[in-house]
């Protein structure tokens, strides 16, 4: 095991335990939320970081897997771990629908046929039934997981939506760490010479873009069970973009920068309008009469300027960032001590 790989498990191991202790101290629906825009993003990175494709249409596998998860348990009483499996088996189906259609095209042409398809997953969302159009499917029974666990505790709830995203990352971890995921690693460095020795490139990417497109519905799938909801929003173009900004804002390429990125956002949408009101009764409370406009369309604006901040200071992302800050600090310790030891008494 090398020492990076050695390090990202024990950050890991690290993470998981501050997990098991935050709803105690966070509102669990909010770690939820986190959790599974978390596991939404490096479902996405694992296609954009890892193999080099743009994908703009990874809403399309959100919703839909969030819409087949919510009727399968709401309509068809399903349990809601066979719920969540239903939705993550119709996105890894619609990913190799995407993928066959659209895999042989490189760069924007990429990108533009998935987001052409997913607008028509988002019409095909609007018009049948099942999805009960702008309303969504509502009231969406959380159930009792395996006969055993009741959904509908918030702690109980919490550390199975914790467990489903574990699972998740690990499966995201190994798949990167695995001769698999050096492929596609030489396909995002450079394709003609992964096509040189003979390796399959179309294959590889399209398996590739199958498991991130499943692993998004299984974020979808959750998200629909947390929320009680499955909406169109979910498969809005403007989800797809919102995850392509939650992968750079913590790192394109990085384990743990989804994550962060997924935590930041979240943070952001939850938390920042409070933080506007209180600043707006602040400044009355001084005299300076401040405007009680709808604080929701300051928040966009925040996050658009974090965004510009983050892509401006930090090319690589908070995560990537902070890793190659601390990489070239260890350089330049080791190089010290190699010279020190290297010098004559």
């Amino acid at each position: 095991m090398t020492q990076g790989a050695s390090s990202a498990r024990l950050w890991l191991a690290a993470l998981v335990i501050l997990l098991l202790a935050a709803p105690f101290a966070v509102y669990p629906i909010v770690l939820m939320k986190v959790l599974c825009f978390a596991l939404f993003a490096s479902a996405f990175n694992l296609t954009l970081g890892y193999t080099g494709i743009l994908s703009f249409g990874h809403a399309a596998f959100f919703g839909w897997a969030a819409y087949v998860g919510a009727h399968a348990v709401k309509v068809w009483g399903m349990p809601p771990e066979l719920g969540i499996l239903a939705g993550t088996a119709a996105a890894a189906v619609l990913g190799l629908a995407f993928g066959w259609l659209a895999i042989r095209r490189q760069g924007i042409y990429f990108a533009m046929i998935t987001l052409a398809l997913a607008q028509m997953m988002f019409q095909v969302a609007v018009d049948v039934p099942f999805t009960h159009g702008e309303d969504g499917i509502q009231g969406v029974p959380r159930g009792v997981l395996f006969g055993v666990f009741d959904l509908a505790q918030p702690f109980t709830m919490y550390y199975a939506v914790l467990a489903v995203c574990v699972a998740g990352f690990a499966l995201i971890y190994r798949a990167i760490h695995s001769p698999f995921g050096q492929v596609l690693k030489a396909i995002r460095e450079n394709e003609p010479r992964a096509i040189s020795l003979g390796y399959r490139v179309d294959q590889y990417k399209l398996l590739a873009f199958v498991l991130s497109a499943a692993l998004a519905g299984l974020a979808g799938a959750t998200k629909a069970l947390v929320f009680q909801l499955a909406s169109l929003t979910d498969v809005t173009w403007q989800m797809s973009g919102e995850v392509i900004l939650i992968t750079l804002l913590g790192g394109v390429g990085t384990v743990f920068g989804p994550v962060v990125g997924a935590l930041i956002w979240v943070s952001l949408e939850t938390y920042l309008d409070v933080l506007i009101d209180a600043l707006k009764m602040l400044l009355t409370i001084f005299g300076v009469k401040a405007e009680p406009g709808n604080s929701g369309s300051w928040v966009g604006v925040v996050q658009g300027a974090v965004f510009v901040i983050v892509v401006l200071a930090f090319r690589k992302g908070v995560v990537g960032e902070v890793a190659e800050r601390l990489k070239r600090r260890g350089d330049a310790i080791n190089s010290a001590t190699s010279a020190s030891a290297a010098s004559p008494d």
